[in-house]
């Protein structure tokens, strides 16, 4: 498999497998330190918080390339074939701009909280780290978004991974 293929089909997909086995290994550790020793460790539940924070940033990209994101598309579906292309090139164009501004507006707060110099409490991790989720994600977002609008004019579906889309 190339590089551009594994980190085209991979990349947050090893992330989130990665990020969920270390959870589920510090927060096991936290119960086992809580309820077997008697005492708690003070980073592990922080850790966990902003883990999960990752997660969820870097899992809407995921869902993206996926087509896994709930869509509502009853409306849609009395259209013909070439309305549908166009509603759906409308729906990612809007969701564009938000991950676009998601991406510019989470920079300029990164870009403050390093200025500011603030850290997390227990761990003292530099917060801008933590939050340097929020633009990686709506970044991700935005690239898969791309992905999708070229998948919606070169197909029938506006995703090769369709079969596991989601629809209310």
């Amino acid at each position: 498999m190339s590089i551009r293929k594994l980190l085209d089909e991979k990349l947050e997909e090893g992330f989130l497998v990665l990020t969920m086995v270390i959870m589920v290994v510090l927060i096991f550790s936290q119960v086992i330190s809580r309820y077997i020793i008697g005492s708690s460790l003070s980073w592990s539940e922080e850790l966990a918080r902003y883990i999960h924070i990752w997660q969820v940033w870097i899992g809407a990209s995921y869902a993206v390339r996926k087509s896994a994101h709930i869509k509502v598309e009853a409306f849609k579906k009395i259209f013909n074939e070439k309305i549908q292309k166009i509603i759906d090139l409308f729906a990612l164009l809007a969701w564009f701009g938000l991950s676009l501004f998601l991406a510019i507006q989470g920079t300029q707060m990164v870009m403050k909280m390093f200025k500011a110099g603030q850290t997390s409490p227990a761990m003292e991790i530099p917060m801008w780290i933590l939050f340097t989720a929020i633009p990686l994600g709506g970044l991700l977002m935005s690239i898969r978004l791309i992905q999708q609008v070229i998948w919606l004019f070169q197909c029938s579906s506006p995703s090769p991974d369709m079969s596991d889309s989601k629809s209310a």
